[in-house]
């Protein structure tokens, strides 16, 4: 079933969006478009690639004039993109979910991170090694609705009912609250910065990633434009993911240099915390061997999807409508 749900994703996928004009990879263009992308939060490692394609002329060079703007709330990126105030904005697999599933007409075009990065995390006085180890502990999320699922999907994996621990709302506080003592664990930080930062406060925290604690993969970061947009504006897309793709290599080429324009663009930020990020991160932005930068996976999606409609986070059932996401635009791939 699984697999159908995913093949009729994909096929109606390409249907949907495919009457955006031939596939052209190399692009360019004598004059450059203006086009906005709304960040998920404060500039950071995750948007290295961003930063680097920006910083080359990467976007210039296929005919767009991209900026990047962070939100003042961490709710704002897709409410505006589907109001018309950006032209793409960086969010999260699951919250464009469930902004589809509220009728907000939102497509990903591509993954910046292709898998999961919440994490559940735990300092050693907590004697938290493993899921079932959370049993009687009090675990702190930042409210998010699909966090008390994954909480519950990670104890049911470990033969533990889902009162077997109690869940605390402690906001964006998730490090402050496990150093204060006033959670045992968080599920909600990342691998890839809240767990680096503790690392590299000789804190040596135990991090388990949920998809490896009984909840499906996804994507973590995506990007995510409007449908008419993805009918209408293929070939700047195009051009979007091709220039992505190249600031993604540069990355990879020089990790040093990608942080120096990180830190450009919020000089706050710790380098030692966004170079060990980057460097972690990189693995998790690689596409499957034969696949092009962005790759979004038909069956992951389908599969994750089914599970949000299992967990009551949806009300509608997948495969009911158009697709969430589209291959459509990266490199290498549409008609």
């Amino acid at each position: 079933m699984r697999a159908l749900v995913a093949a009729c994703l994909a096929a109606a996928c390409v249907l949907a969006l495919g009457a955006c004009g031939a596939k052209q990879d190399a692009l360019s263009a004598p004059g450059t478009k203006p086009f906005t992308v709304m960040l998920d939060w404060f500039p950071n490692a995750d948007h290295a690639a961003l930063y680097a394609a920006l910083a080359h002329g990467e976007f210039r060079a296929v005919g767009l004039d991209v900026h990047l703007v962070a939100p003042s709330q961490t709710d704002e990126p897709l409410k505006l993109l589907a109001a018309g105030k950006v032209d793409m904005a960086i969010s999260y697999e699951p919250e464009l979910l469930l902004a589809r599933d509220q009728g907000l007409p939102l497509v990903s075009v591509g993954a910046l991170v292709q898998r999961p990065l919440t994490s559940i995390i735990a300092l050693p006085a907590a004697h938290v090694s493993s899921v079932s180890d959370l049993s009687g502990k009090t675990v702190g999320t930042a409210g998010i609705p699909y966090q008390a699922s994954m909480l519950k999907a990670a104890l049911h994996a470990a033969h533990l009912g889902s009162g077997a621990a109690k869940e605390v709302n402690v906001g964006f506080n998730l490090v402050p609250a496990m150093l204060s003592g006033k959670v045992d664990a968080t599920l909600g930080g990342y691998w890839n910065y809240e767990a680096i930062q503790l690392a590299l406060k000789q804190r040596r925290p135990t991090v388990i990633p949920v998809d490896r604690a009984g909840v499906p993969t996804y994507d973590e970061l995506v990007l995510v434009v409007r449908e008419h947009d993805a009918r209408a504006r293929g070939q700047d897309l195009r051009a979007f993911m091709e220039a992505l793709s190249r600031g993604a290599r540069e990355v990879r080429a020089n990790p040093a240099a990608a942080v120096a324009l990180v830190l450009k663009a919020n000089p706050s930020l710790s380098p030692k915390l966004q170079l060990e990020s980057i460097r972690h991160t990189l693995p998790a932005a690689e596409p499957p061997t034969g696949k092009p930068f962005g790759w979004q996976d038909p069956t992951a999606w389908a599969h994750f999807a089914e599970w949000m409609y299992a967990q009551r986070l949806t009300s509608h059932p997948p495969g009911a409508e158009l697709p969430p996401y589209t291959n459509e635009f990266l490199p290498g791939q549409g008609i």
